[in-house]
């Protein structure tokens, strides 16, 4: 093969090669204007340019580039669009090297380059189409799957007005270790954030655990300790049931928060904290750090000291009405910038919170912690982040009235 079509060759492979990665969903949004979609303007004018290139200029067979361009519909278009283009490229080419015959022929080698180029960009296509409905597919599930473990939580849940932002560090399964969650019950709304040790869906799978005994425990007991310990056998039966299947994830443990909100103590709130990052609390006032004593985290009660309960103790902590509880993983306490500083949420929310009081409110709130954290790592989060905020709805209800 000549140097010039070994060249257009190498290029058309690059571009089926490009076929099929990225992200679907994103390139047809780019790709949209008022959703319709509008991906295959791109083939058609990159044909028109060639053919009026080809007729208005001395380039010596420009009219061979038309194999590019069943090659970019392949990138961008449906199977059949590309297959259009495919023909149309043929029949461009048959016109100039036939019918307007205005330089020597490109010859029979140019003509078989093109249509060998329309039938590879058109199995391109098949495959690139193929494997974006399957990637679309277990997004789906995926999405599924973090609705399951990450329930949505109604307005006003519990007499709480509540906001989070959960962000995965792998971006295709969108659910990780980090979880979060709101149950209402007849002895008060129970509050519980927390992180799995570790990745992949072992962690999501011991979040689900946890979340599980959560909603049971928290509704049921009356006693916030006793939802606590709970908390604790289920984390250490899971890593027996884990162990006992033969699997490398059995050491896992999680750290997390529970809270207890309960009717009529409008200006306190029970927490157990489980090795976790304190919570904080922003108001009006300012932001301060809660004085929480830490524990073990869920799973480690055997290391406690002989003698010492392995359950963290429940503390009774000030909080006042117009205080908003902010809650966070160590996906946000472990954000690093490039000079390795660790992110501290309450700089950002100080200032914002002496601006304008409205700040401390759960959905401002959770967004200026999110924007700030990913402004600190420059959008590189490298491991699963939550922030929540919840605090109780102004004059609403009693937290256990929706019990």
């Amino acid at each position: 093969m000549r140097g010039p079509e070994r060249g257009r060759w190498e290029l058309f492979g690059g571009l089926v090669r490009a076929a099929g990665r990225g992200d679907a969903v994103s390139r047809h949004e780019l790709l949209s204007v008022r959703g319709h979609n509008v991906a295959w303007l791109v083939p058609l004018l990159m044909l028109t340019c060639i053919a009026v290139a080809d007729i208005a200029t001395d380039v010596f067979q420009i009219i061979a580039w038309t194999v590019l361009v069943p090659g970019v519909a392949a990138a961008i278009c449906s199977v059949w669009s590309t297959a259009v283009f495919a023909m149309l490229s043929v029949v461009v080419y048959l016109l100039a090297d036939m019918v307007w015959k205005h330089r020597e022929e490109t010859g029979l080698a140019g003509l078989m380059l093109v249509v060998l180029g329309g039938v590879v960009a058109v199995v391109a296509a098949g495959f690139r189409v193929g494997g974006e409905r399957r990637m679309l597919h277990m997004r789906d599930i995926a999405d599924t799957t973090r609705r399951t473990v990450l329930r949505p939580l109604p307005v006003g849940f519990g007499g709480m007005d509540h906001a989070a932002v959960y962000l995965s560090a792998d971006s295709e399964a969108r659910v990780g270790g980090d979880f979060y969650d709101i149950q209402p019950g007849p002895h008060g709304t129970r509050v519980l954030v927390g992180d799995v040790q570790g990745k992949g869906l072992g962690a999501v799978e011991t979040a689900a655990a946890l979340l599980g005994t959560f909603r049971e425990a928290g509704y049921h007991e009356p006693d916030l300790a006793t939802v606590a310990e709970r908390l604790e056998v289920r984390m250490v039966r899971h890593r027996a049931h884990t162990a006992a299947l033969g699997r490398s994830d059995g050491d896992r443990f999680a750290t997390a928060v529970l809270i207890g909100f309960s009717p009529g103590l409008p200006d306190v709130v029970d927490a157990v904290v489980f090795g976790h990052e304190p919570p904080l609390a922003v108001g009006p006032r300012g932001v301060r750090v809660l004085p929480v004593v830490g524990g073990l985290p869920l799973g480690m009660a055997e290391l406690a000291p002989s003698g010492r309960s392995g359950t963290p103790p429940v503390q009774r902590l000030s909080l006042a009405e117009d205080e908003t509880l902010l809650l966070v993983t160590d996906g946000v306490t472990e954000a690093r910038d490039p000079a390795g500083v660790f992110y501290r949420p309450a700089d950002d929310i100080a200032p914002a919170v002496a601006v304008d009081a409205r700040s401390a409110a759960p959905t401002r709130l959770v967004s200026l912690v999110r924007d700030g954290t990913l402004r600190h790592c420059r959008g590189r989060v490298a491991d699963d982040t939550t922030v929540f905020a919840v605090r109780r709805t102004s004059g609403g209800r009693e937290p256990g009235a929706d019990g």
